[in-house]
């Protein structure tokens, strides 16, 4: 586990803890999965899967009936995330406040982080 023991490595608002729930309930999984993955104009994107075992190398995060794993290579980038679920006009969707992030593209959908944390992924 990567961080500083016994702090969870993300946060979930409540709107995001709400609405894990409900999909955990919907989909009978689990819980989330989160990670990172290559990709996107920006070099890295985030991942979301549903679950259905818990690997022992994740991360787990239990909030008010919702469960968060973060995938092994993905807890280094993640520390200190607070993840929020926003609701608009034109969109919903989960919304990553990352402190590890240094750049993001237009869309949102991509980030970069600092070069240290990058080199040999």
């Amino acid at each position: 586990m990567f961080g500083i023991p016994g702090k969870q490595a993300v946060t979930l608002t409540p709107a995001a803890t709400k609405q894990i729930a409900r999909l955990m309930e919907k989909d009978g999984s689990k819980g989330l999965r989160i990670g990172i993955k290559k990709g996107g104009c920006a070099g890295m994107e985030y991942t979301m899967d549903y679950v259905c075992e818990v690997d022992a190398m994740d991360e787990v995060v239990e909030q008010d009936g919702a469960r968060v794993m973060i995938a092994p290579m993905a807890q280094m980038f993640l520390f200190g995330t607070e993840i929020d679920y926003e609701v608009s006009l034109l969109e919903s969707g989960f919304k990553f406040r990352n402190p590890n992030v240094v750049d993001a593209c237009g869309c949102g959908e991509s980030i970069k982080f600092d070069e240290s944390l990058t080199q040999g992924t």
